[in-house]
């Protein structure tokens, strides 16, 4: 990891998010409570990742909003286990080169990231959850068993998984 990405680090004070990779902290968590259910309206994190330190493919059972906040361009995959279809976006700053700032990944869509390019080394970037995140819906992927599901992607499977 390079310099600049450990004083980001620092200075946000990030910790390492376990199984999925990366670095993040939790900056909202909704008080309000939907009706007879005690988890948050609402989460939001600050992530970080590096060129070691990917988002590993994993599932959540709530749409999850990605927001893109600076360094590198970030390739983030889903794949839909309903319609075996993988889609490619990348994050980013430079909107006339088709990167976007923000994408919804949909509940239940296998999804992973890493750097699309590695001029910087790093990516900051936010997730933001409605209903807040909830540690029973997430599922990490496993390699053998995405390979199984999703044969025609192996480049992308063996990219996002340790």
């Amino acid at each position: 990891m390079n310099n600049e990405a450990q004083q980001i680090i620092t200075r946000l004070r990030l910790k390492t998010l376990p199984n999925e990779g990366g670095y993040f902290r939790r900056t909202w968590t909704g008080t309000a409570c939907s009706k007879g259910n005690p988890r948050p309206i609402g989460t939001a994190i600050i992530f970080l990742i590096t060129r070691e330190e990917f988002s590993a493919l994993h599932r959540l059972e709530t749409d999850e909003v990605w927001h893109f906040y600076a360094g590198d361009p970030v390739e983030l995959v889903q794949l839909d286990a309903a319609n075996q279809n993988m889609r490619k976006d990348i994050l980013g700053g430079d909107t006339l080169a088709g990167q976007i700032s923000q994408i919804v990944v949909t509940g239940g869509a296998w999804q992973g990231a890493r750097l699309a390019a590695e001029k910087q080394g790093w990516a900051l970037l936010g997730c933001t959850m409605s209903p807040g995140w909830d540690q029973r819906e997430f599922t990490l992927g496993d390699r053998e068993f995405l390979l199984e599901l999703f044969p025609n992607t192996a480049p992308e499977i063996h990219g996002l998984t340790r």
